[in-house]
């Protein structure tokens, strides 16, 4: 996997998972207590034996970058690298061109980078996806059906097809169809096919006749180049791909693990909790293939006297008597006071510990301490970094309203309370529209 090259789209503005990203890119939301969105595609990556990546990005990647330069660094034999490439404006650019215009022109913008000798093939993937998977395999059926461009598919049902790219391939794998998002029935019937097809490739269709693009797409070095070309060509799933079906051999690689796009506060919201529970369909602590991340050199979580069940507790916490927790997610350095009630929530905990002189000049001037205040309720909320929530404070969407702006900063959205990072909450603080 020497000869492979990654490359990681950050993604846009990320507006539907605001006000996560009112601080930071989308691949740099913090995930399950301790990870980052962008540890997933990079760990997929190093073990599967590809340690070349670079990370695209253009939106608020101060954050990312520092975590990145903190995690991933390898030593001076193996040649490996992750290095960030944020939009930049170049000679050849106008002043209306230096921000990049969709997938394919964010790629086609660096294409410089990945012209080094010994890439022979770019793999490219999303930095906002939640899934484990071996590229190598990938690569094998890459190569034994000498194809130019092939496409990470997973089978879903006909309800789920409208906000995917659902391919059509012939008895080989080739592709011979793609419909970016159908929305009618005469698109969908273009794309589908028959789910004996699925099955008969060790797959279980469980009737499902369509075949979505994951964003994993792994092109020959060369045929990306080509491809790109095109100048007016700006999106892989709406322009690339179709004329790629029409002039090349795209394959299709079948998928069938866990794989969830995290792109709105609903799917963030679920993907979260669903890895707390007992039997998670993804599982953290997987001895083949980890998830890595910063390590932080943080001590042990303090739990004193509290009831914690089905939930996931990060380092450097403190947990007062009283407490319970339960189905939630708990992030690093998270201060719990006694007797708060937490349910179906999202904590990401602090950037830093709070010193005894701090603490001692915010009680002065009336200003809580990070993490929760004692007596508070949270319930079907995420909290984000550094907030400040006093006393007697109650999160909770008490008349179950889908979008809600309320006062310091809190909303709602897609039904979830996002406390926004840095916010405070006063004591007694209540959720109103």
């Amino acid at each position: 996997m020497k000869n492979v090259v990654a490359v990681v789209l950050g993604g846009g503005r990320g507006t539907r998972l605001m006000p996560l990203t009112g601080y930071r890119s989308k691949p740099a939301v913090p995930l399950a207590g301790k990870y980052r969105l962008i540890d997933i595609p990079l760990s997929n990556c190093i073990n599967s034996g590809v340690n070349h990546a670079y990370v695209l990005t253009q939106f608020l990647s101060v954050s990312l970058h520092q975590h990145i330069r903190g995690t991933y660094r390898f030593d001076a034999f193996s040649g490996g690298f992750v290095e960030i490439l944020a939009a930049q404006q170049t000679m050849e650019d106008d002043a209306h061109k230096d921000w990049y215009q969709g997938t394919a022109d964010a790629v086609r913008k660096n294409l410089s980078y990945f012209m080094r000798p010994g890439f022979d093939y770019v793999l490219i993937l999303s930095g906002d996806q939640l899934y484990r998977m071996d590229f190598r395999r990938m690569l094998e059926d890459h190569q034994r059906s000498n194809a130019d461009v092939t496409i990470a598919a997973k089978p879903v049902a006909r309800q789920e097809a409208s906000g995917l790219g659902i391919m059509r391939a012939d008895d080989s794998g080739r592709i011979n169809g793609f419909v970016e998002k159908p929305t009618t029935d005469e698109q969908l019937k273009s794309v589908a096919v028959d789910p004996a097809w699925i099955d008969a490739r060790g797959v279980a269709s469980n009737g499902r006749d369509c075949l979505a693009s994951m964003g994993i797409y792994l092109f020959n070095r060369q045929a990306l180049i080509e491809l790109l070309d095109n100048q007016d060509h700006s999106d892989f799933g709406k322009e690339i791909f179709p004329q790629a079906i029409a002039s090349r051999r795209v394959q299709l690689h079948l998928f069938d693990g866990y794989w969830e796009d995290i792109g709105t506060i609903r799917s963030f919201y679920e993907a979260n909790l669903q890895m707390a529970a007992p039997s998670p369909p993804f599982s953290l602590s997987s001895a083949s293939s980890p998830i890595y991340t910063r390590p932080r050199f943080l001590p042990p979580t303090r739990i004193d006297g509290a009831t914690i069940s089905g939930s996931l507790i990060a380092d450097g916490c403190v947990i007062e008597p009283g407490a319970v927790i339960e189905n939630s997610v708990v992030g690093l350095r998270c201060r719990i006071g006694r007797d708060v009630h937490i349910r179906d929530s999202v904590l990401m905990g602090g950037d830093y510990y709070e010193d005894t002189s701090r603490v001692a000049a915010n009680d002065a001037a009336g200003l809580p301490r990070i993490g929760i205040g004692a007596g508070s309720v949270v319930e079907g909320a995420i909290i984000d970094k550094n907030c400040r929530i006093s006393s007697g404070v109650r999160i909770v969407n008490d008349s179950g309203q889908s979008e809600v702006d309320a006062s310091q900063g809190v909303v709602v959205r897609d039904g979830v309370v996002v406390v926004p990072k840095k916010a405070v909450l006063p004591t007694g603080w209540r959720l109103c529209p």
